[in-house]
């Protein structure tokens, strides 16, 4: 029975890769075909169908190309080269994808920016964006501006929607020199001297500490990412995508775009995920597929029921990071037929499909094929945070069971390239050399992951400072440089925490206050420095910071008391109430672990 049943789950596996690795295959490193050249090669071959649908507009192929070659036009003739960055803060419209695919036409990379960000975190990844042009929408010009004096270059602001009154000399509305170019495609020669290696987009991560890094897509991810989705959803002329996650994200963005616009089907996109309306609107728009994040799921599993919740067309739904606790009662509460759960990052080089639905996996990799994939989990040591060596210097493998770090081996081809950072220092801190031969090179993926013993990995967590929390990496390290010089704040540690309900772990700070703690003064000081999703849900006052021998804050302790009054000695409070937080009572508390009040 075993043996059979490992013989099906290699037959599904190795159906699964054949239909990535058709679609991914020939992309070549050094080739001068790009992502517009696969954007175009779709248009021509379902010029007539609808392309893109946002709550405002649809957009055939034909037409969603001619808007493009309007943006191309238009970046050209700014004078924009080859090379060249335009920044891109804009909520999920079809001009997004317009844009960038647009400017991509012209050789020109676009730097795609976290919408939730304000301050000085929007002005560090516009300054290392490189970019000179920022392209907004009404909904998010004003966020640009209150941002642009911590800039270190001189921005250009063009804004969609915006009314000549709100025109500047350093802003200025961008529908009429749009629409004043051509909709006739730009010459190729616009990209000549361009291949697969160089940059197409700039997608922002928060890695494992400090400020948003800007990861660099150059034309073989992003076409990786898209084709890969292609092939491996089976998507067709007939499927509708529902797509709600941020285009700024690779997901979202690139994941749910290439499954749909390179085979024809229909994507829907939406400006923001809404738990209440998202199944009558996945019902309304006849969707047949949608990409989700994990947390999207969890909000959907803890709504009351929806009279519309399985009154739909679906599937398949795609995406990473469901979580095993969710993954049952999604797919049989929803009646989901299939779900393919995927693990990859923006900027790494390891991924994994599951493409047979186990539950709670992220991925397979049949013993057959190991030498043929990348990943490895090495043994970990969770103290240093760093991979265990053996006596003659190289890492261990972790054996079946045991939790290790997942790590990517570097090579040449398309699947195994790493393209790093913007910031060279940052990449080569992601490099691991010397793992199991000398001279050999493997990417840290930060990832903490186990294997069974039929191939299958599963997810444990995230090493390090940033955690996952609605849906969106937080940065420890940001946290505490953002709110060091909040009122009533000597020093602050911020940590996540596992909280019951919720996927990731919810933001926590402990602080020594100066004199007296003002909740108010706090709050009002977090809601002004930090994006919602970074905003501490806990605070915890203390009297002194234990350090390691090297001077780091010692947060294995306050991670493991969290905010349980039984295990802290000190004030708790929580977010909420007129003051921003409120005290961590037993009710509170007890609200919190029941679900009854919302974090």
């Amino acid at each position: 029975m075993g043996l059979m049943a490992n013989i099906k789950r290699d037959l599904r596996f190795v159906a699964g890769l054949r239909r990535l690795l058709k679609r991914i295959k020939p992309i070549e490193l050094d080739s001068d075909i790009l992502v517009p050249d696969d954007f175009e090669e779709a248009v021509d071959k379902f010029p007539d169908n609808v392309a893109v649908e946002d709550e405002h507009r649809s957009l055939t192929y034909r037409e969603l190309d001619a808007l493009a070659n309007r943006y191309g036009h238009w970046a050209k003739g700014r004078g924009l080269r080859r090379g060249e960055v335009i920044a891109l803060v804009m909520m999920n419209r079809a001009e997004y994808l317009a844009a960038w695919l647009g400017f991509s036409k012209v050789g020109i990379a676009t730097a795609l920016i976290n919408t939730n960000l304000t301050g000085q975190a929007l002005a560090h990844c516009l300054t290392i964006s490189g970019a000179f042009n920022v392209v907004a929408d009404e909904d998010c010009w004003r966020q640009v501006e209150e941002a642009r004096p911590f800039v270190k270059q001189n921005l250009m602001l063009w804004v969609l929607g915006l009314q000549a009154t709100d025109e500047a000399s350093e802003r200025r509305g961008l529908d009429n020199a749009v629409r004043g170019g051509s909709s006739v495609r730009p010459a190729k020669s616009a990209r000549e001297g361009l291949t697969n290696r160089d940059t197409a987009l700039f997608i922002y991560t928060s890695g494992t500490t400090g400020l948003p890094k800007a990861a660099r897509i150059p034309h073989s991810r992003a076409r990786t990412y898209m084709r890969a989705f292609a092939g491996c959803t089976e998507t067709t002329p007939t499927d509708r995508i529902y797509n709600c996650l941020p285009l700024y994200h690779s997901t979202g963005g690139l994941v749910g775009v290439g499954s749909a616009l390179l085979n024809g089907a229909r994507l829907i996109i939406r400006k923001r995920f809404s738990v209440s309306n998202f199944w009558p609107d996945v019902k309304t728009s006849g969707a047949t597929v949608f990409v989700y994040i994990g947390e999207l799921c969890r909000y959907l599993v803890n709504a009351p029921p929806n009279e519309d919740e399985r009154a739909h067309r679906l599937r398949l739904a795609f995406g990473n990071g469901l979580r095993p606790e969710v993954w049952p009662e999604f797919q049989s509460r929803f009646a989901i037929p299939r779900i393919l759960e995927f693990y990859g990052s923006t900027e790494g080089n390891v991924s994994l499909f599951n493409f047979d639905g186990k539950q709670g996996s992220i991925g397979r990799v049949p013993k057959f094929l190991k030498s043929k994939i990348n990943i490895r989990l090495v043994r970990f040591d969770v103290n240093t945070e760093q991979p265990i060596r053996g006596a003659d210097g190289l890492c261990q493998a972790a054996p079946v069971g045991e939790v290790g770090e997942a790590v990517g081996m570097i090579g040449e081809d398309i699947r195994h390239d790493f393209s790093g950072y913007a910031d060279k220092a940052a990449s080569q801190q992601k490099i691991l050399t010397d793992v199991f031969k000398r001279g050999d090179r493997w990417f840290r993926t930060g990832d903490l992951m186990r294997q069974d013993a039929d191939g299958y990995f599963y997810f444990v967590d995230r090493i390090g400072d940033t955690f996952r929390w609605k849906g969106e990496n937080v940065s420890t390290g940001e946290v505490e440089q953002r709110l060091a010089e909040a009122p009533g704040v000597r020093e602050i540690i911020a940590y996540g925490v596992p909280t019951p309900g919720y996927d990731g772990k919810a933001g926590m700070v402990a602080i020594v206050p100066e004199g007296r703690f003002n909740a108010k003064a706090f709050s009002d000081y977090a809601d002004q420095e930090l994006p919602a999703y970074a905003r501490p849900v806990f605070v915890r006052l203390i009297k002194a910071v234990d350090t390691t021998g090297t001077f780091k804050y010692r947060k294995v302790d306050l991670v493991a008391e969290g905010y349980d009054p039984d295990r802290v000695d000190g004030q708790l409070y929580v977010r909420g109430g007129k003051n921003g937080y409120q005290k961590l009572t037993p009710k509170a508390l007890a609200d919190v672990t029941s679900g009854a009040t919302r974090l």
